[in-house]
């Protein structure tokens, strides 16, 4: 009796060791077929120009996506975050901002940490859009960095979402946010998080150790933008490119002091669309003056600016278009949102797309195909066809509107809609 309780208690444990490696068989494969991509760390991804790797498309797109999950966050326009198995994702549940991290295979909720009582009013001309957040986090060793909508900066954990530093900026500058709320997304540059605080007419592009939180260096020449950093090497100079309030600029990264600028205030001084990097140029937009490339050069002390080209086809309010191979595809405010095409070494306007498409299109680009989704919840995969707008196929969704970026995680899709995640599969 004893020898077959003690077999059948081995048969048991064996049982149990086949499936635990099971389970983890499962886990790996799905995060095998997902997880081609790099992991998605930040504001348009690995490298903030909207390039995704490792798309695992089928040779004949389905007529219908399939719904893997989805669960209930909260609002906001953040773009969720994906490192590993994990999900980041900041949000607003009531009054509170919420930092999650969520299982990829399931959506079951990790952790949560939560900002307090983080009250916000709504700019009347903004009141669309929510109380946010609106800006995306960035992953860098293990940390999470938040930007809540009020301006309040916060590292966490990325294991555990351990509060490490928070900064609150309400003694430095009368209004902690600009005036539509917080937008920019913060950026990590050698042990540097990067990111304009402050409000409407008084703020500084600050630069924090990213470990502790002490200040490093800022330029306090303007207010804030909505628009995100870049961190860039022109004329031999690693510099962070920017919109401010009333202009856009280049700021030596390692000391905060200004090396030029362009003047660049909009009607309502709210330059929202992100540089761009081609080449040795800089790709950016004024709105109601088009889109230009410039070039920067050294001479002697002084850091000049040369206009590359202008379209005047086409201008960005709030899109930030990518760059596959030779040529520029975005989103033009004109005609209520018209896809473009635009050759980015001349600036020739190849193609524009029908009127009225949306207010705001994420876009994404694999390299051979590119993703427009439309704050309508339209999800658009099209050629990277220089001669027209060539749609290979066209989905909904979501049943509300979507702001944040679509995540693409092998021949998975990752879609943040009002209120909720859900993880699609082609």
């Amino acid at each position: 009796m004893a020898r077959w309780q003690t077999r059948m208690s081995a048969l048991q444990s064996l049982w149990l060791f086949f499936m635990k490696v099971i389970r983890n068989l499962f886990i790996v494969l799905f995060i095998s077929t997902s997880a081609f991509a790099a992991d998605w760390t930040q504001w348009r991804g690995a490298k903030r120009d909207g390039f995704v790797s490792g798309v695992n498309l089928p040779a004949t797109l389905p007529k219908d996506l399939k719904e893997q999950w989805r669960v209930t966050v909260g609002i906001g326009h953040s773009t969720p975050l994906v490192v590993g198995n994990k999900i980041y994702h900041f949000t607003r549940q009531g009054e509170d901002e919420i930092l999650l991290c969520l299982d990829l295979a399931t959506g079951k909720e990790v952790w949560r940490v939560a900002n307090q009582n983080v009250s916000y009013t709504v700019h009347r001309a903004a009141q669309a859009h929510g109380k946010g957040p609106k800006s995306t986090p960035v992953y860098w060793n293990n940390k999470i960095y938040t930007l809540g909508i009020s301006g309040i900066l916060s590292s966490h954990d990325a294991k555990t979402g351990k509060l490490i530093w928070q900064k609150e900026f309400s003694k430095q500058y009368k209004e902690t946010s600009p005036l539509f709320g917080t937008a920019t997304s913060p950026v990590v540059d050698n042990g540097l998080l990067i990111t304009y605080v402050g409000g409407h007419d008084n703020g500084a592009m600050t630069a924090f150790d990213a470990e502790t939180g002490a200040v490093k260096w800022f330029y306090d020449g303007d207010g804030p933008a909505y628009s995100s950093p870049l961190v860039v090497t022109l004329a031999g100079v690693k510099q962070v490119v920017t919109h401010t309030q009333k202009e856009f600029v280049g700021i030596d990264a390692t000391n905060g002091k200004k090396l030029w600028s362009i003047p660049s205030k909009s009607e309502y001084e709210d330059n929202c669309a992100s540089p761009i990097l081609y080449k040795n140029n800089i790709i950016f937009s004024r709105e109601r003056f088009g889109i230009f490339s410039i070039r920067v050069t050294k001479k002697g002390d002084t850091y000049e600016t040369q206009e590359v080209w202008k379209n005047s086809d086409n201008e960005l309010y709030m899109n930030t278009p990518v760059i596959n191979g030779n040529h520029l595809f975005g989103l033009s405010s004109k005609k209520k949102g018209q896809f473009f095409a635009i050759d980015a070494d001349t600036g020739k306007t190849l193609w524009q797309g029908e009127g009225r498409v949306g207010e705001n299109a994420a876009i994404l680009n694999t390299g051979k195909t590119l993703f427009f989704l439309t704050n309508d919840a339209n999800l658009i995969i099209a050629n990277p066809n220089t001669k027209n707008f060539e749609v290979l196929a066209k989905y909904t969704v979501a049943q509300s509107q979507t702001w944040a970026h679509p995540i693409l995680l092998g021949n998975k899709m990752l879609i943040k809609d009002e209120k909720t995640i859900a993880l699609f599969s082609f």
